[in-house]
């Protein structure tokens, strides 16, 4: 009978403690699972432009000229309005540190605008004015301080590319050789800043409207040149003004992701989402996105988020799955590793992922 008791006893205690392990990993992966945290901006602007340089700083910038900027991980921001700019949707911006930005507004004729600023937004330099009313610059990227470029929608069949190797004193349309051919009807996306990237040596745009394409265009040494080869078909739908590919990150010179879908039918899910793994050559489709994005980022190498109208997903398996983590109306998303995941939207619209 003891022996029983004693076995009755370890028993009972196994079970306790089996249950009680298991309302600690209920706890802990409830307290795990990642939410977007609305951040206080005293603003109403409708932000898609996203730079996120470390933990600490974070700026974005949007409708109204408005540029708003954190220093400490976002429990104080700055809201600043570009003089002279106070009409104007800067859908792109490029951070370096606390202090140097440049910014691209969107529009056709002298609607498109970059500006920098060196001193943390105190003043801005109007750098860029464009003066072709058939242009309208959709995004900015830089490889470095000095040297950036900006994409603008096709003109008479060129996709015009501004480039500048001096910090923004001086701009200039590639040309000749390197300009790159679209096809009829084909754009891109001024959606999250995000239509245009570089990784490494490389730039990467990507497009939508009557084709879904990507570019990779390749940075040449000594002649501040560009390799401009065809774009790549990619399995995103295509064939309407509002559909295409809105968003792509690289994590390497060979693993990416793309996204993207239809505006006008934010709940639709399906051809939105496409990978490659031999750095552009070749896109392969994805499933799993809850419906249209207009923006993605990886987090670390498995793990991806990506953002739109209607919510935003979350793979951590290198996209093979998907979760849906909220409903937030979000337009751009970008990080520095898994401590500093950000993203904006409109009406003031500023989270952060915890």
């Amino acid at each position: 009978m003891k022996v029983k008791s004693k076995k009755a006893k370890v028993k009972i205690s196994l079970i306790s403690a089996s249950l009680c392990l298991s309302g600690s990993l209920f706890v802990y992966a409830f307290e795990a699972s990642p939410q977007w945290i609305k951040q206080t901006v005293n603003t109403t602007a409708s932000f898609r432009g996203l730079s996120v340089v470390s933990e600490k700083v974070v700026w974005a910038s949007g409708t109204g000229g408005t540029v708003i900027r954190t220093i400490d991980g976002g429990k104080t921001w700055k809201v600043m309005i570009v003089p002279g700019a106070e009409k104007l949707d800067f859908r792109d911006i490029e951070a370096f540190d606390a202090n140097t930005a440049y910014i691209l507004s969107i529009g056709n004729g002298e609607s498109s605008r970059i500006y920098k600023t060196t001193n943390a937004g105190r003043t801005w330099k109007l750098q860029f004015k464009n003066d072709d009313p058939k242009k309208f610059f959709d995004a900015i990227t830089c490889v470095g301080r000095f040297e950036c470029y900006a994409v603008s929608d096709p003109v008479q069949g060129i996709f015009p590319l501004l480039q500048t190797f001096d910090g923004g004193n001086h701009w200039y349309e590639a040309s000749g050789s390197y300009m790159v051919k679209a096809s009829l009807n084909e754009a891109a996306f001024a959606a999250s800043g995000t239509c245009l990237i570089r990784e490494g040596q490389n730039l990467f745009f990507v497009t939508g409207g009557s084709a879904a394409k990507v570019y990779k265009l390749q940075i040449l040494s000594g002649d501040h040149g560009i390799d401009s080869p065809p774009g790549v078909s990619a399995p995103i739908v295509s064939g309407n003004p509002g559909s295409g590919i809105f968003s792509i990150s690289m994590f390497d010179a060979k693993k990416g992701v793309i996204v993207g879908g239809n505006y006008e039918k934010p709940d639709e899910a399906k051809d939105n989402l496409a990978f490659t793994s031999d750095g552009g050559r070749t896109w392969q489709l994805g499933t799993g996105l809850s419906g249209y994005r207009s923006a993605v980022t990886y987090i670390d190498e498995k793990t991806i988020i990506a953002v739109g109208t209607n919510g935003t997903d979350v793979s951590s398996d290198s996209g093979k799955t998907w979760k849906k983590i909220g409903s937030e109306d979000l337009n751009a998303v970008a990080a520095k590793g898994k401590n500093a995941v950000w993203a904006v939207g409109p009406k003031g619209m500023v989270a952060k992922l915890k």
